[in-house]
């Protein structure tokens, strides 16, 4: 038999006496009973295989160039730690940035990094421009100790403003919304949105919280986003929730209605028809969101009086400036009105003290005369 030979492919016979072929930087298989060594299709099929290689070649980031400095940040670990939505994201945004993947490094600077952060914010919008910049800032960040770039030049760059007119996105759900989504939604959503409504768990936190993760009237984890460990005490509320659903073989606290662990997406996509539904029913208004959930809590715990190192703390913030923004709808009219009334009577009483007696004043000269 004559051996044949093809350029970037090994051919051999395995020890069993049976003859293989791949592709040796890609480790693409042939199929040798469909492709016969030495016929017209097997070097078709080498052909083929050679061609998708070498197109995935020119596709992938050059060593030296921007899309090379976010493929090696994609490979970090500190990136895969992540969140799976959070990761997503930042994916998203590399997307957006596959244009200019081949900029050379040498010419990266504030300047262009902003000329970037503008151009994205006519096109995908302010809130995902600021995204584009904040995964250069991350993927500059972690290439700097490893030499490949001299500076974070993304750090300069000043965010995008959120548009004045424009409504808050994840608004707190008022108590009616709450009264009208949670008796028609069926179990497996209820009891979700449910320990969303009374733990101020991030929906994806939510959504993977294991079973071990309960111990006796406490939920144990750790916020995969900022990977702050919270304690959630839970609730009577909670509890009779969690209670009425039906055991499942999930390593997850919830599951879907087969019973299987819920993904985000999966979860999200069951949300979403649910509160269509309901909006054109006209029972809600529109603005419903999983994460408003979150929001609803810091807002009422803002206006129950506590201050915001406790709600950070309750929401697995690292600081409490996030807290602040998660609870800016609260309702602190009546607070304030006590606030204000507290600085009336002080007030009040510093006038008092410094109010000058009759007795105190002098005569003046004129008066002395006469």
């Amino acid at each position: 038999m004559t051996m044949v030979r093809v350029k970037g492919f090994k051919i051999f016979r395995d020890r069993h006496g049976k003859m293989r072929c791949y592709h040796r930087e890609t480790g693409h298989k042939i199929d040798l009973e469909k492709f016969p060594i030495g016929s017209a299709e097997f070097f078709a099929e080498c052909e083929t295989i050679r061609a998708i290689a070498e197109a995935q070649k020119a596709r992938a980031p050059k060593v030296g160039t921007l899309g090379g400095l976010v493929q090696n940040y994609f490979e970090t670990e500190h990136f895969q730690s992540l969140a799976e939505i959070t990761r997503g994201n930042y994916q998203d945004c590399a997307d957006f940035l596959k244009t200019i993947k081949d900029t050379p490094i040498h010419v990266i600077d504030t300047p262009l990094v902003s000329g970037i952060h503008d151009k994205a914010a006519k096109k995908i919008g302010w809130r995902r421009a600021n995204m584009v910049r904040t995964l250069l800032s991350e993927v500059f960040k972690y290439n700097i100790p490893k030499g490949l770039i001299a500076a974070n030049y993304a750090k300069d760059v000043i965010p995008k403003r959120r548009p004045r007119d424009l409504a808050y996105a994840n608004r707190p759900w008022s108590i009616e919304e709450r009264d009208i989504v949670l008796p028609r939604a069926k179990p497996h959503v209820r009891v979700a949105l449910a320990l969303m409504m009374n733990t101020g768990l991030d929906p994806s936190d939510a959504l993977n919280l294991r079973k071990d993760q309960l111990d006796g009237d406490t939920i144990w984890g750790v916020r995969s986003k900022t990977g702050e460990e919270v304690a959630i005490p839970i609730s009577p509320t909670l509890q009779a929730a969690l209670d009425l659903f039906p055991e499942h073989a999930a390593e997850t606290v919830l599951a879907s209605s087969r019973g299987k662990a819920w993904t985000y997406n999966g979860f999200s996509t069951v949300w979403h028809r649910f509160k269509i539904k309901l909006e054109e029913e006209g029972l809600i208004a529109p603005g419903l969101t999983l994460k408003g959930l979150r929001h609803t809590v810091a807002t009422t715990l803002r206006e129950a009086g506590l201050d915001e190192r406790r709600i950070a703390d309750l929401l697995g913030q690292k600081t409490p400036s996030m807290a602040r923004h998660y609870s800016r709808s609260a309702n602190l009219a009546e607070k304030n009105r006590q606030t204000m009334e507290m600085l009336e009577k002080k007030n009040e009483r510093r006038a008092k003290i410094v109010k000058p007696s009759p007795k105190s004043v002098k005569p003046n000269q004129s008066e002395d005369r006469t």
